[in-house]
C-alpha cells in the first residue's frame, strides 16, 4: 500500500507545481483508471523482461493456479479470459473463463493462450521458459513474478498483480487484509510454545528456511524442523534427520489423504505417537498467493486450538471487513479521471496547495508490516 501511495503522492506534488505547464501539453499524459491504477506502467520481471502496460487490460490470462488466485482476491476476475481450471483453482468462483491447461490442471497450452489474445499474462515464477518464449513471440505481454521467499514477497506480488490487472484499489484492500490476519495470529501465538514440526511434501521434500511455507509455519506458532536442520530452500531430508530431530507435530497437504507422504520409519516420532498429524488444504500453503493467510490460521487453529478459539471472532470481522470493502469496489462507479467531465484550468498558484493538503491526508493513511 506504501508503494501506492507513495506513487499517487509524486503524482499529485508533480502535476500542481506544473500548473498552466501541464494544460500546454508540456507534461507526459497519464490516465487513471477507477481501480486506481496510473498508467502507463513499465516493470521488469524476474526474466529481465521490460513489461509495458499503456492501459487498463479489459482481457487477462494467468498461467498458473497461484496467478488465478490474486486477480480474483484482487477483484479483477471479471476481465480474467483464461485460467487454470481444475482442483487446483476449485476455491475460486470460477465463471465462464476458458481453461488453458492440460488435462493434469497445470501446464498450459500456448496455443488456447494465443487464441484468447489477452492483453497480459501473468505466470508464476515457476512457468516454463518456452511457454513464456512462445507467447511473447505471438506479440502478447507476459510478466513471470520472482520467486516467493517470505511473505512480505507474497504480498509484494499481489500489489503487483494489482498494477498489471488494473485494480490497484482491490490490491491494496487485499494486502492490508493479509497484513492484519497475519498480525491477528502472529499477536497471538507469540506467547505460546512453539512446537518442532515437519511439512513433507512427498518423495523426502520438505520447505526449508528462505521458504514462504517457512514463515507460515513459524506464523501459525511452529518451529519448523527443516530450518532447525539446517536445510535452505525446498530440499529433501532423511529419516534419519527426522527422528533425531523428532518432531512434536506432522502437517501435511490434505491432497495425501488420511496418511501423510512419510515413511513407516517416521512412526516412532513423539508426533505419530501422540496422535499430532494434521492434514491441511495443500493449495492455501502451496501457492504463494493471499489464501496463504487461511493456510496460517488453519494450521495455528490446529496446534493452538484454545487460543484461536480466542481470536477466531477478532478474524471473522476481518474477513467480512474485506468482503465488505471489495464488494464496495466493486460497485463503485466512480468515473476514470481521464473521461471525467471537462473540468476548469486550475487557478495559478493554488496547485501547490492541494498537493500539500492531499499529501497530509494520504500520510494518515494505513500502514504497511515493516
Amino acid at each position: 500500500m506504501r508503494r501506492t501511495l507513495i506513487v499517487l503522492i509524486a503524482v499529485l506534488t508533480v502535476s500542481a507545481m506544473a500548473g498552466p505547464a501541464m494544460v500546454a501539453g508540456a507534461a507526459t499524459p497519464t490516465a487513471t483508471t477507477a481501480d486506481g491504477c496510473e498508467y502507463p506502467i513499465d516493470l521488469e520481471d524476474s526474466t529481465g523482461e521490460q513489461v509495458t502496460i499503456d492501459e487498463q487490460p479489459e482481457s487477462i490470462v494467468a498461467l498458473h493456479p497461484s496467478d488465478a488466485q490474486k486477480v480474483f482476491k484482487i477483484g479483477a476476475e471479471d476481465r480474467l479470459d483464461g485460467m487454470p481450471v481444475s482442483q487446483y483453482t476449485e476455491a475460486l468462483d470460477v465463471d465462464d473463463q476458458t481453461d488453458i491447461t492440460e488435462d493434469d490442471g497445470l501446464t498450459p497450452i500456448p496455443e488456447e493462450i494465443i487464441a484468447l489474445e489477452p492483453d497480459i499474462v501473468l505466470a508464476a515464477n515457476i512457468a516454463d521458459e518456452e511457454v513464456v518464449d512462445q507467447l511473447r513471440e505471438a506479440g502478447i505481454e507476459v510478466y513471470v513474478f520472482d520467486a516467493a521467499m517470505d511473505m512480505d514477497d507474497v504480498i509484494d506480488d499481489v500489489e503487483t498483480a494489482g498494477q498489471l490487472a488494473g485494480a490497484c484499489d482491490g490490491a491494496d484492500v487485499t494486502t492490508e487484509w493479509m497484513d492484519d490476519r497475519i498480525d491477528l495470529v502472529e499477536t497471538a501465538a507469540a506467547n505460546e510454545s512453539a512446537p518442532l514440526t515437519l511439512y513433507p511434501m512427498g518423495d523426502g521434500f520438505t520447505p526449508g528456511a528462505g521458504t514462504f511455507q517457512d514463515q507460515i509455519m513459524t506464523t501459525a506458532g511452529l518451529e519448523n524442523l527443516a530450518a532447525e536442520a539446517g536445510l535452505e530452500g525446498w530440499d529433501t531430508i532423511s529419516d534419519e534427520t527426522v527422528l533425531e530431530e523428532d518432531p512434536e507435530w506432522i502437517i501435511y497437504g490434505a491432497a495425501w489423504g488420511e496418511e501423510p507422504p512419510v515413511s513407516e520409519a517416521l512412526n516412532e516420532t513423539t508426533a505419530v505417537q501422540e496422535g499430532n498429524v494434521a492434514a491441511i488444504d495443500d493449495s492455501d500453503v502451496s501457492q504463494p498467493a493471499p489464501r496463504t493467510v487461511y493456510a496460517i490460521e488453519e494450521i495455528f487453529a490446529v496446534v493452538h486450538s484454545d487460543v484461536h478459539a480466542e481470536i477466531e471472532g477478532d478474524i471473522a470481522a476481518l474477513d467480512e471487513n474485506y468482503e465488505d470493502s471489495m464488494e464496495a469496489l466493486a460497485t463503485d462507479e466512480t468515473e476514470p479521471a481521464d473521461e471525467a467531465d471537462d473540468a476548469e484550468e486550475p487557478i495559478p498558484g493554488f496547485g501547490v496547495a492541494v498537493a500539500v493538503a492531499a499529501l497530509i491526508a494520504l500520510l494518515g493513511l494505513g500502514r504497511r508490516r515493516p
